[in-house]
């Protein structure tokens, strides 16, 4: 069985070499819709595969963490990316360019790292994380599978060069949720949310 849920965002970004001017040479943003697909053939004991309350705790955090902030490529012009940061107070500066297709891929990484680090405490078993859409505009979405997240091809994503700014670490109802994935410590899920 799959299942979804859908998170919102604002979010601004430059996707450099792109084949449309306007995206590839202006500062501009989207209403960004993210679907994350869970999948399991097993049902735990409320007779859900994984519980919608769960996932507006860190995943939520996570995604959001886009939310009215910039998204920069690390490999843009260096002085571009200072000034953004210089007057951003919430901005992500990650390893690839933040088109649809690879945000789709870095929250996949996001999203399917933090499931691993969560014990389950409902009788939830065997709960993967199937695929990641985001919605850039209403007509154009990208949809990733582990596959393509892991994908040398498209880019490697290391979550350790994946920044945020200190405000978006300040906004975490966990201030300490970034470092605790990023040394792989273990996340326990509510019994009541």
């Amino acid at each position: 069985m799959i299942i979804r849920k859908l998170f919102k965002f604002e979010n601004a970004h430059v996707v450099r070499g792109c084949s449309t001017v306007k995206c590839r040479s202006s500062v501009h943003g989207h209403s960004y819709k993210v679907e994350l697909l869970f999948e399991s053939n097993f049902l735990d004991n409320g007779q859900m595969v994984y519980d919608f309350g769960l996932m507006k705790q860190n995943m939520k955090d996570l995604v959001e963490s886009f939310d009215h902030a910039i998204a920069l490529w690390s490999g843009d012009d260096k002085e571009y990316l200072e000034a953004m940061k210089k007057h951003s107070a919430r901005w992500v500066e990650l390893p690839v360019s933040p088109s649809a297709e690879q945000f789709s891929r870095v929250i996949f990484v996001m999203i399917d790292k933090l499931l691993s680090l969560t014990s389950k405490v409902n009788g939830e078993r065997e709960v993967k994380l199937h695929s990641v859409i985001v919605h850039e505009t209403d007509t154009g979405y990208a949809q990733c599978f582990k596959d393509d997240a892991y994908s040398k091809e498209m880019g490697n994503i290391d979550l350790h060069e994946i920044s945020f700014s200190k405000q978006i670490h300040t906004d975490f109802k966990d201030a300490r949720l970034w470092e605790k994935i990023l040394q792989e410590e273990s996340f326990l899920n509510s019994s009541s949310v």
